[in-house]
């Protein structure tokens, strides 16, 4: 038996050997934060220096340095972050993952976000020429000459920027200028609002569509055309299995690889999917006026609701750097973009601003007539009324594809923009493509200067500054409040907006027919006559509600989120007569949910004779609207509600149409309506009473399923965790729960601490994955007793105790200090060129 003894001890030799070897990898992976370390490309030494809180501070001998030393500092905790944003708005994906990602490498094509930051880049003023310049030559610095192993990411999956780097061609200028594209895509538009409302008139005539997209409370449609008869008199739709096809992408094989990689597209196509409509895409901050403060001076508050993800989308970071080389010195602190050479969220020794999401209308579809005598041309407006043709222009994108030939994907062009449907297979389905296409108009595919908006901003110490520098600010418009140490606070939307003309009786709600001129934009909304405050009321607040009065003469959008949070936010403000950073922190945790006490009382009077029927109902007595994590009650009315909206518009609809608008559309505006008035037309002859209660009975068997029969052991929490994904392993089951953060919550898409889930996730539709991807409060009478958090850590390492050491503290609405001034350096280390 000496050979098996033997055979045993070679394996332990080799277990402990392949362990030793994991281990030194993991500590080749981590970044060098102490001592020296040479930089090539920088004119001075630059300290880099981690304090406490592990926000990194930038202390640098002139600007260019220090936009070049974050651009290293991004590299060295987000190396696979950067890598896979810019796959992402390159449209290089199936590079390394295949032909799983062909959907969405399409689509980023098809919208030219590379070609449209290239064209941006070129018109950049100097200044903001030289900071992306010195940020991406930062990135490859790293790339190049690190000793620094690449982390698992890279590996796994063959990606290794290291050669293009030492080029300095891996990461470049326009890279920066279009990952702030992709935050306009993510955050800017409505064309998914426009296509939903064009499918849902298939089954449903015009009246019925805005029952199931009612407007803003107390408004009327923006759209006085008669949608539905206007669509088949064109013959629009798709009828039959008409439409060639040949305009749509393929989805993925579902033989095959059908593993991680089909996983991993459909994650993608499910966030693609997202762009273009803003409901529940939401964030709160507010700004109180000394007046209403204990210590007569300002606060201000912010958590912006952005997709969880790990690492975070935010890295928090201080530059400071003297005037130098002809560029203006800054000293700013806050939320950086790995990606971009800016603080977008934050403070100087002055001033702090924050913002959300306005999501104003500024992406309108176009419905374009094809040429059926020549199919290379689309149909445009003639003086005389008879149809008049144009050629498309053609754009031919080769995509590389691993483990298979490239693929040309062409890109077809109208005089609107960009054709949708060339990329979109939704929309084959709906439109008869061989007579229509659907091209996007939208704002952010024009010039462009938010890189200087936002580097003017990092040197502001005023609202007059701030209010100047977000002059220039396009897409996306965003809403901001400020406040500095003069005492002064004030709010201002910043963006571009399009004018539409009186006649316009579509007014982008809906795709538009494209050769018709009065559906054309008309021009510009000046700054000077966006949505603007000066807080005369002592505090302004906004939640992606209506940010103007009724009598505000110019049109943003219909498309405004329910004024729950805005409501409450009041509320909670109004209650207090003197705030503290404590009571800006009450607010930005609380999980009061109006929407749900609206509600309750359908749900209590819903008849069921399920087993556990009696069970719940004692659950829910005395509920409070609280949407507390270790309560049940969330959870029964979620689990209802969620019944009740696939039982009443999915029948109404159809499945498959039901199951692409639902999910990140939650309708329950239109589901409150019908509880309300019992509509017999959506809850069927026997009303919506009785649909309430066989939705009761459906929301039991799946509750008792998922957490078993015990209802006193029911936990909201248990169904509701905040999932942090990682792209791509939070695909891969055996890798997901090591990549991915996790952390019990409360809430719901309605609370101010938001908790918005997505419906159409099978394995966990009432997780968390939309919420506060960070939380800021700026005390201006000392600006350093400032405090952040988010949800995972600093590191995008999964190997780093870094890499997820926030997400206690930010699931217990807690903080990190934010201050310019640091009792002590956690690390300190000094980049030398």
């Amino acid at each position: 038996m000496r050979w098996i003894r033997r055979f045993v001890t070679l394996i332990g030799l080799l277990l402990v050997l392949a362990a030793a070897l994991g281990l030194w990898y993991a500590r080749q992976t981590l970044p060098q934060t102490e001592g020296q370390l040479k930089v090539s490309g920088l004119a001075a030494p630059v300290q880099v220096n981690r304090d406490g809180s592990d926000v990194t501070h930038i202390l640098a001998q002139s600007p260019r340095d220090a936009w070049m030393a974050l651009g290293y500092v991004h590299a060295q905790e987000r190396g696979w972050q950067l890598a896979f944003n810019r796959a992402v708005m390159r449209g290089t994906l199936s590079e390394f993952l295949g032909p799983a990602t062909l959907e969405t490498d399409k689509l980023m094509r098809t919208l030219g976000i590379r070609q449209v930051a290239q064209r941006q880049l070129a018109t950049l003023p100097p200044e903001a020429k030289a900071a992306v310049e010195a940020y991406s030559a930062g990135v490859n610095a790293f790339f190049a000459s690190s000793e620094q192993a690449l982390t698992p990411e890279f590996l796994v999956l063959g990606v290794d920027p290291r050669e293009e780097a030492k080029r300095g061609a891996w990461w470049d200028p326009a890279d920066s200028v279009g990952w702030s594209i992709m935050m306009a895509l993510d955050l800017g538009g409505n064309w998914g609002n426009e296509f939903a409302r064009l499918s849902a008139l298939q089954v449903l005539d015009t009246p019925a569509l805005w029952e199931l997209f009612p407007p803003y409370p107390g408004e009327a449609p923006a759209a006085t055309a008669d949608l539905g008869r206007l669509y088949r008199e064109l013959g629009v739709f798709k009828v039959n299995g008409s439409g060639n096809g040949t305009t749509t992408s393929q989805a993925p094989s579902t033989t095959g690889d059908t593993g991680w990689r089909e996983r991993i597209a459909l994650d993608l196509r499910d966030w693609t999917a997202s762009f273009g409509f803003n409901e529940n895409k939401g964030s709160n901050n507010w700004v109180v006026a000394g007046s209403r403060t204990q210590s007569g001076q300002p606060l201000l508050a912010n958590d912006p609701h952005l997709g969880l993800s790990a690492p975070a989308i935010w890295y928090f970071a201080r530059l400071q750097a003297p005037d130098a080389g002809g560029l203006k010195g800054m000293d700013v602190i806050g939320a950086t973009l790995p990606g971009t050479p800016f603080v977008v969220l934050g403070r100087t020794a002055g001033v702090a601003w924050g913002f959300t999401n306005t999501g104003p209308d500024v992406q309108d579809l176009y419905l374009e007539q094809i040429n059926p005598a020549n199919t290379g041309e689309y149909r445009v407006p003639s003086a005389n009324g008879e149809p008049a043709w144009a050629p498309f222009t053609v754009r031919a994108e080769t995509i590389r594809v691993k483990g298979q030939a490239d693929v040309t994907h062409l890109v077809r062009h109208t005089r609107h923009g960009p054709v949708l449907s060339d990329a979109q297979t939704q929309h084959g389905r709906v439109i008869d493509t061989a007579r229509f296409v659907l091209a996007l108009r939208w704002t952010a595919l024009a010039d462009d200067e938010n890189v200087s908006a936002t580097i003017a901003s990092n040197r502001a110490q005023s609202v007059e500054d701030l209010l100047a520098a977000f002059s220039t600010f396009r897409a996306p418009m965003q809403n901001i409040v400020m406040a500095d140490r003069t005492g002064r606070i004030a709010y201002k939307a910043a963006g571009r907006v399009p004018l539409r003309a009186p006649d316009n009786d579509i007014r982008g709600v809906a795709p538009a027919p494209g050769w018709e001129p009065r559906y054309d934009w008309t021009g510009w909304l000046p700054y000077a006559d966006t949505p603007q405050d000066d807080g005369a009321r002592g505090w302004i607040a906004t939640a992606n509600q209506r940010i103007h009065a009724a009598d505000y003469p110019h049109f943003l959008t219909q498309d405004w989120a329910p004024p729950y949070r805005q409501q409450r936010i009041e509320t909670l403000l109004e209650a207090t007569p003197k705030h503290d950073v404590a009571s800006m922190r009450t607010i930005q945790g609380d999980q009061h949910a109006e929407s749900t006490l609206r509600l309750m009382p359908h749900l209590l009077k819903a008849p069921s004779t399920h087993p556990l029927a009696e069970a719940a109902r004692a659950a829910l007595q005395g509920f409070d609207g609280v949407m507390r994590a270790d309560s049940a009650a969330p959870l029964i009315y979620t689990a209802w509600i969620d019944e009740f909206t696939r039982g009443v518009i999915g029948q109404r609809l159809g499945k498959e149409r039901f199951e692409a608008l639902y999910g990140k559309r939650l309708f329950r505006q239109s589901v409150e309506v019908f509880l309300e008035s019992d509509n017999r037309a959506w809850c069927g002859v026997q009303g919506c009473v009785h649909a309430s209660g066989e939705a009761f009975s459906r929301a039991l068997d799946r509750l008792s399923a998922a957490h078993g029969s015990d209802v006193s052991a029911w936990r909201w929490g248990d169904a509701h965790p905040a999932i942090s994904a990682h792209r791509p392993f939070s695909n891969v089951k055996p890798l997901a729960r090591f990549f991915e953060v996790r952390e019990p919550t409360g809430g719901d898409p309605f609370t101010v601490n938001v908790g918005q889930y997505h419906l159409d996730k099978a394995d966990a539709p009432f997780a968390n994955r939309h919420a506060a991807s960070l939380r800021a409060i700026y005390d201006l009478a000392d600006l350093d007793r400032s405090v952040f958090i988010y949800q995972t850590g600093q590191s995008g390492n999964v190997f780093s105790s870094r890499y997820r050491d926030m997400s206690a503290t930010w699931s217990a609405n807690g903080h990190r200090s934010l201050s310019l001034k640091p009792p002590r350096w956690a690390s300190q280390m000094e980049m030398t060129p």
